[in-house]
C-alpha cells in the first residue's frame, strides 16, 4: 500500500494543509498547540467550517417535501452529500447510505432492527476484545432484549486478532460478526477482509467499524464486500453530530424500521402505518442538512490531498513516532502490529497515564489518557489506562519531537 517518500511528499503539502485548518495557529497555555488527539476527534478545515456557516446564511430550510425554493435547493445539497459518501466509500447506490448521529447510532441501529428480524434467544454475535464500547454495549443490550449471546475473539500480545480462534467460535448459531477494522485504542489495522471471507464462507453477515479507517486508509465496500458498514463525520474532518450507516441494499430492504416519526413513512392511518423506501426507511425526524454536507466537505477534503498520499504520509509519522519513543527509558508501546494505523499508545514506568496527559497539557501537547472506551482491551493488557498519541495529515516530525522532549522532561520529575 506504501509508495516511495519521494513520491508522496510531493503530494502532501503538510504546510499548505495546516493553514488550511484555523485552530492549529491557537496556543495553548501560551504554547503553539499540538494537536495529537485525532482518534477522539478531527479538527475541521475551513471549507467545512464555511459550509456550516453559509449553509445557515442561505440555504436554511426543513428539506424534502418542501415546495418552495430553499427547500428545493437544501435538498439537493442534502442528497448531493449522500453521493459524495457513496462515492467515497465505493457504494452501489446511494439508497444504501443512511445518515445517522455517528457510529454508535449506526451500530445501535444494526444491533437493534437485525436482533428483532433475525436472531432468537440462543443466537450468537461474534466481535473482538479490542472493539470500542459502541460494538459491545448495543449487542449487551440485546442479551437482554433479544436473548442472543456475545462471543468474543481474542488477540495475542501484540494486539492482533487470533484468526484461528475467530474460526472456532463459528457454528450454526452465529448470526452477525461485528468488528473494528481499525483499533482506536491500539491502532491494530485488522486482517478485515480475511474476517468477511471466513464469516461469508458461512453465510454470516459483517459489520465492519470503521470510525477509525475511512479517514486513514483507502476503502471500498464493494471490493471488501461488507454487509454493514459504519463512521463518524467528526473523525473524518466534519463536523459533530453526525455519521454513516452503510448497507447493502438486500439488507437494509430486509430490516425493520429503528426510529419511528416524520420523512420514514410512506402513509400513516390509526389502522396502518407504511414506511418509506431506502434510505429514508431508517431517517426518522427532521434530516441534518447542514450535517450532511459539511460532512461532504470534509469528505471532498481528503479526496483532493489523496486517501493513499494520506495513509502513506502518516504511516511515516507513525515509523518515526515509534522510533522516537522507543528511545524513552521505561516507555513501552501497547500495540505492537506490524499493520498499524496512525495511533501509538505508551506508558512509561513510575508515572500514571492521566499525570502524564496532565502535565504534556501544559506544554501545549494534547494527547488522551484513560482506557478510550475499551476498557476489556485493558483488561486483556491488565493495565487501566495508557497515553494515547494519534496523528493526521497536518502533524508534523518536529510536533512529534515536542512530543518526545515533554516525556523525557515529565520523566525527571517522578
Amino acid at each position: 500500500m506504501f509508495v516511495n517518500r519521494t513520491d508522496y511528499e510531493t503530494m502532501i503539502d503538510v504546510n499548505k494543509i495546516r493553514s488550511d485548518f484555523p485552530i492549529l495557529s491557537r496556543k495553548v497555555y501560551g504554547k503553539p498547540l499540538v494537536y495529537f488527539d485525532n482518534a477522539a476527534t478531527t479538527q475541521k478545515p475551513k471549507c467545512v467550517i464555511e459550509n456550516i456557516e453559509e449553509m445557515y446564511y442561505t440555504l436554511n430550510a426543513n428539506i424534502h417535501r418542501g415546495v418552495h425554493f430553499l427547500s428545493q435547493q437544501a435538498t439537493d445539497a442534502h442528497e448531493a452529500a449522500r453521493v459524495t459518501i457513496q462515492n467515497f466509500i465505493g457504494a452501489k447506490s446511494s439508497n444504501e447510505i443512511v445518515f445517522t448521529r455517528g457510529t454508535t447510532e449506526s451500530i445501535n441501529l444494526i444491533a437493534s432492527t437485525y436482533c428483532r428480524a433475525f436472531c432468537k434467544p440462543g443466537d450468537e454475535i461474534i466481535v473482538s476484545e479490542m472493539e470500542h464500547h459502541s460494538n459491545i454495549v448495543p449487542w449487551q443490550l440485546q442479551e437482554e432484549i433479544s436473548g442472543v449471546k456475545l462471543r468474543v475473539v481474542p488477540i495475542n500480545d501484540k494486539g492482533e486478532l487470533i484468526i484461528e480462534e475467530f474460526k472456532k467460535l463459528i457454528n450454526h448459531r452465529t448470526k452477525l460478526v461485528s468488528i473494528a477494522h481499525i483499533s482506536n485504542a491500539l491502532g491494530t489495522i485488522n486482517d478485515i477482509e480475511e474476517v468477511i471471507r471466513i464469516a461469508h464462507e458461512n453465510n454470516i453477515p459483517v459489520l465492519v467499524d470503521a470510525a477509525q479507517s475511512v479517514q486513514h486508509v483507502p476503502l471500498d465496500v464493494q471490493k471488501l464486500e461488507c454487509d454493514f458498514l459504519v463512521f463518524s463525520a467528526h473523525k473524518a474532518y466534519g463536523p459533530t453530530g453526525m455519521g454513516v450507516l452503510y448497507g447493502k441494499e438486500e439488507w437494509l430492504n430486509k430490516l425493520p424500521p429503528y426510529h419511528g416519526g416524520g420523512e420514514m413513512i410512506a402513509s400513516v392511518s390509526f389502522e396502518k402505518t407504511t414506511f418509506n423506501e431506502l434510505p429514508y426507511k431508517f431517517e426518522a425526524g427532521t434530516p441534518d442538512y447542514v450535517g450532511s454536507t459539511s460532512m461532504a466537505a470534509g469528505l471532498d477534503y481528503i479526496a483532493e490531498i489523496g486517501i493513499e498520499n494520506i495513509a502513506q504520509y502518516e504511516h511515516d509519522l507513525l515509523e518515526y513516532a515509534t522510533e522516537q519513543l522507543l528511545k524513552i527509558d521505561g516507555l513501552k508501546i501497547y500495540g505492537t502490529s506490524n499493520n498499524k494505523a496512525s495511533v501509538v499508545s505508551f506508558l512509561v514506568d513510575g508515572i500514571h497515564h492521566y499525570d502524564m496527559g496532565m502535565l504534556l497539557d501544559k506544554m501545549g501537547i494534547a494527547v488522551r489518557t484513560g482506557h478510550h472506551c475499551a476498557e476489556p482491551l485493558m483488561n486483556r493488557l491488565q493495565i487501566d489506562g495508557t497515553v494515547r498519541a494519534s496523528f493526521a495529515f497536518y502533524n508534523t516530525k518536529e510536533e512529534i519531537n515536542q512530543l518526545v522532549a515533554g516525556i523525557k522532561r515529565i520523566a525527571t520529575m517522578f
